[in-house]
């Protein structure tokens, strides 16, 4: 048989594994694969291959590869939970971005100990290096194994697949075998680094209804210098996490009288209303009008959208007049009634709508995780409408602002383009003219994109951006969605130049996302450290004897009158204290004034980063800041003047 591996066309006896391949091939490869990828199939290392082929060697540079060394860390993870506890019940054991779990069944709860000696039995299953052995059985056959082996949890996975299927398994040593699709490593011993990280409380398949189980999180590397990186990112990620800095800032809170619906304080509520404010400003350049639309409406309105048949279970709803509302999921259908309220010509359009629109949806309480995932939040919606003709030059204008947002705040980024899905709705032409629209305004921009393929919305083709924070992590924020859906279901119409009604075309759009969740990633991203233009507080005056307050609170005048967010620490305190303690609050400037200063008409300025920019008169600091600010600079743009 001919395979192509690595571009190059090799033969081999039909029934060679990739194993085998590698060993004849030579070279570090064999070292480094961890699993292979077959005409588009990703499988075991050992499977054999039975006819020509395109074969694609996967190591843990690629994704796939790192799935596959962590998806069997997860079944070693396992095996030592069953040899230490025996009568712990087996559930799932998926890989995930930078790790793995495993869901378990137990009566005691597993402690950081626990995880020490599970580690350890990890360490020896390893050391072994056991042969992961692929094999299959027919369905009662497997319900049979799963039944005698006491894993009631596999016995229900298995009765819900087809009851021709085979059903696969893996044998790792002499005793454990695990219900498992694959695929795994070859053996073991690849696991070169692991490490268990923390144990949480899931609902069995994630309803609240089944029992909760425990789970153990870890993370698997091909080396060690990789992974203790990793762990130091975990840590640093630790102290940048949006719910403790949220209270030691005082910007924010979730309290056990409002799971998922977030308090902000005034310091937060100053962040947020620059971030707003920003907002504003630059889709006022963009030719976007600002609506607002009730956040409560009919029930009749959520049944035309389609969400009261599809979405009702996350959607607050009551009575009014004894007719049924609904508390909105999404700005869109109040959206649609905007545009509707009278006939536009095609000479008005593109029409660009903003919303800073406050919605609601129920989110179950094992998914609230502080301002990233909330029950109500405020979503930067824009409805675009347009006639088919000006879709590219649409996209390319919402892509520019998108970028221009996410530069601003030092975020890189990636694009993703999702096509037409299976269960879409629409005709032929429209979606390859929308599909068409997106991709041709991307390639008109030179802007690398990823393509997946079929995962679109129903009803029309997106472009997501993934932000890259300071700590590598990915976030899907901004989207692009082009609906060919809503404007069908709420009759929209334009008249076009001849006379006669036509269709628009709509585009959904974000950049933020949403304030909440962009708000936490911004407070992760920065550390709480913000540049000074979305500082809360941008400079702390503090004095050294009380002779000089009366210049402080003349500082402080001057710097308020110039637009600028500042506060007095007058407390007959020492002042490398009251230092220390303005760096702990993340303040970007500390002005000191001792009776000199006062005297002289200057201040003594500290950055927190600990820089001493020395004595700078009063009138030159207020001009600098007011630049730095006004530029929305990442970083101190001025020198010492």
């Amino acid at each position: 048989m001919i395979i192509t591996v690595n571009n190059e066309q090799k033969e081999f006896d039909r029934g060679t594994n990739a194993l085998d391949m590698l060993g004849q091939l030579g070279g570090d490869l064999k070292k480094n694969a961890l699993a292979v990828k077959v005409n588009g199939e990703v499988q075991d290392l050992a499977q054999p291959i039975e006819g020509d082929a395109k074969v694609d060697i996967l190591t843990f540079q690629d994704e796939e590869g790192r799935e596959t060394l962590r998806h069997t860390a997860s079944h070693v993870l396992a095996a030592a939970v069953k040899k230490l506890y025996p009568e712990t019940k087996l559930a799932i054991g998926p890989a995930i971005e930078n790790g793995f779990y495993y869901d378990f069944d137990r009566d005691e709860s597993f402690t950081p100990e626990d995880l020490v000696k599970i580690e350890k039995e990890m360490k020896s299953i390893i050391k072994k290096n056991d042969r992961e052995v692929r094999f299959s059985l027919p369905r009662d056959e497997a319900i049979q194994l799963m039944d005698k082996r006491g894993e009631s949890y596999k016995v229900e996975l298995i009765q819900d697949l087809p009851a021709d299927e085979e059903i696969s398994f893996y044998q790792q040593g002499e005793d454990f075998v695990d219900l498992c699709a694959g695929p795994h490593l070859p053996s073991t011993g690849k696991i070169k680094a692991f490490k268990l990280t923390s144990i949480a409380g899931a609902y069995w398949r994630g309803s609240e209804k089944n029992k909760m189980l425990q789970r153990i999180y870890g993370t698997a590397f091909t080396n060690r210098e990789d992974m203790d990186e990793y762990l130091a990112q975990i840590e640093e990620a630790k102290k940048r996490d949006h719910r403790k800095l949220g209270r030691e800032l005082d910007l924010f809170d979730v309290m056990d009288e409002g799971p998922g619906f977030p308090f902000f304080f005034p310091n937060g509520m100053v962040l947020r209303n620059v971030l707003e404010d920003y907002w504003r400003q630059i889709h006022r350049e963009h030719g976007y009008e600002e609506i607002k639309t009730p956040m409560i409406l009919s029930r009749d309105l959520w049944e035309r959208s389609g969400h009261w048949d599809h979405y009702r279970e996350n959607m607050y709803t009551t009575k009014i007049d004894e007719q049924d509302f609904a508390i909105k999921p999404m700005n869109c259908p109040g959206g649609m009634l905007a545009y509707k309220r009278r006939m536009w010509s095609y000479r008005d359009l593109p029409m660009r709508m903003g919303e800073l629109g406050l919605v609601h949806r129920h989110e179950k309480s094992g998914t609230l995780h502080g301002l990233m995932r909330v029950r109500c939040f405020t979503q930067d919606d824009a409805h675009l409408f347009m006639t088919p003709e000006q879709i590219k030059e649409e996209i390319i204008g919402v892509y520019k602002l998108t970028d221009m947002v996410y530069k601003l705040f030092g975020f890189s980024y990636k694009v993703e383009l999702s096509t037409r899905p299976e269960n879409s709705i629409g005709e032929d032409a429209m979606w390859e003219l929308a599909t068409q629209g997106l991709q041709g305004a991307l390639d008109e921009l030179q802007v690398p994109y990823q393509v997946n393929e079929g995962d679109g919305a129903f009803y029309g083709p997106k472009i997501d951006f993934h932000l890259r924070d300071s700590l590598g992590r990915t976030w899907q924020c901004g989207t692009i969605q082009l609906d060919m859906n809503l404007p069908e279901r709420f009759d929209l119409s334009y008249i076009g130049p001849d006379g006669e009604k036509h269709r628009p075309v709509m585009i959904h759009r974000v950049v933020y996302g949403s304030m909440e969740r962009f708000m936490a990633i911004l407070v992760e991203h920065f550390g709480g450290a913000f540049p000074l233009w979305l500082a809360p507080v941008q400079a702390r005056i503090m004095t050294i004897t009380d002779r000089a307050d009366a210049a402080a609170q003349n500082l402080k005048a001057a710097m308020e009158k110039a637009g600028l967010r500042v506060e007095t620490d007058l407390r007959n305190e020492k002042i490398g204290f009251k230092v220390r303690e303005a760096q702990m609050h993340k303040i970007p400037y500390m002005l000191v004034l001792g009776d000199r200063e006062a005297e002289e008409g200057t201040v003594s300025v500290r950055t927190r980063g600990g820089e001493n920019l020395g004595a700078i008169a009063w009138d030159k600091l207020i001009a600098s800041l007011q630049q730095e600010s006004g530029a929305r600079a990442l970083e101190r743009n001025w020198e010492n003047a």
